[in-house]
């Protein structure tokens, strides 16, 4: 089991700990709920080092980028990023990942901490253009600084404007003593707020001087258990859940970063796919009575018959209801639509919405 650098401020901190795609992590300090609210009103920060970080130099670094990612890389300016996925050659996602453009030659590739290993085979597998590929994830660590007083409360941390950095975009500049940390507004919970890369040496120093800064905020250190609950308000995908080697980003309802006016790995087919209409798709839902949605439950219609599964669901914090992510067939996709969850042996009667579920104030 891996930690990450901070595992042992976590413990002091009476965090519980979990294995986590290998690494030792804090999955809740006072409670999902409590840190949900933290992170939704005021700013809480997660650990979330274990996540995997690969740099991509070399004149061919675009070239390798555009070929095993669905997105269009080409469209990014310096210090934009790009929410993408890698596809695989049998129509479904190898990872998602987030594409942090430095400049022409210089680029960041940030994957999923249980996807690091093969990613990194992937991509190398790809590159047969000779680009040049490091993996930094042993080397760095990153925190994620979550919250609408995200901005204010670590403004005293940095020369640096941290209100005029927009979403999904990046600025390489020094925070809490350090020189040359990449601040980026890629968030995952919908709550704005920024995403700190630095060293492992260096995470430490900016932990206890975030937490300095952010005092008077109320700033709170946050688990992955509310992450999870924050990402699915706001619908995102999450990889082993809602997407995975056997699901495709068309069904997934990924098309937006599916871009075919490239070429990239099995395009032809997704395009095919896209054009006739995938069989089952990716919907969003509430239940309309109470209950619990959890990963795995069927999905059924009005007469009991299986129509797709549960890929993610929980009581949703800001909502106090029940929804959930899942695969039905196609003609069950439609917003309004009725559906069922089978919980246990009730049916509970849920509807197809749009998302995000939560809507930031």
């Amino acid at each position: 089991m891996k930690n990450t650098a901070l595992t042992h401020i976590h413990e002091s901190l009476g965090a519980k700990m979990v294995p986590f795609a290998g690494f030792n992590m804090p999955v809740s300090y006072e409670g999902v709920n409590a840190e949900h609210e933290t992170v939704r009103n005021g700013v809480g920060v997660f650990d979330v080092s274990h996540m995997g970080e690969f740099l991509v130099t070399g004149p061919n670094a675009l070239a390798l980028i555009q070929k095993v990612t669905s997105n269009d890389a080409s469209k990014l300016v310096d210090y934009q990023a790009q929410y993408s996925c890698l596809p695989n050659e049998t129509g479904g996602i190898v990872d998602d990942l987030i594409i942090y453009r430095l400049n022409a030659e210089k680029w960041v590739l940030v994957v999923n901490a249980s996807n690091i290993e093969k990613d990194w085979n992937w991509i190398n597998k790809h590159n047969t253009m000779g680009a040049e590929l490091r993996n930094l994830s042993d080397d760095f660590s990153l925190l994620a600084i979550q919250g609408p007083k995200a901005v204010e409360a670590m403004q005293s941390l940095t020369s640096v404007d941290l209100s005029t950095i927009k979403f999904y975009h990046f600025t390489v500049a020094d925070f809490a003593g350090i020189e040359h940390v990449m601040i980026s507004a890629t968030g995952y919970t919908g709550s704005g707020g920024f995403e700190i890369y630095c060293k492992n040496n260096e995470v430490e120093q900016i932990w206890n001087k975030v937490f300095e800064a952010g005092k008077s905020f109320g700033i709170k250190p946050i688990g992955l258990a509310a992450r999870d609950t924050l990402r699915l308000e706001m619908g995102y995908c999450l990889y082993g859940n809602d997407i995975d080697d056997t699901t495709s980003p068309i069904e997934a309802g990924l098309g937006w970063i599916t871009k075919f006016t490239k070429d990239f790995i099995n395009a032809e087919n997704l395009l095919k796919e896209k054009e006739i209409g995938p069989k089952r798709k990716l919907v969003a839902f509430e239940l309309n009575e109470r209950g619990i949605p959890r990963q795995g439950y069927e999905i059924v219609d009005a007469n009991g018959a299986i129509i797709g599964n549960v890929t993610s669901g929980t009581m949703a914090p800001s909502l106090n209801k029940g929804i959930g992510l899942g695969y039905v067939t196609s003609d069950f996709s439609q917003l309004g639509t009725q559906i069922f969850i089978q919980i246990r042996k009730n049916a509970i009667p849920a509807t197809v919405v749009k998302l995000p579920f939560y809507k930031p104030h």
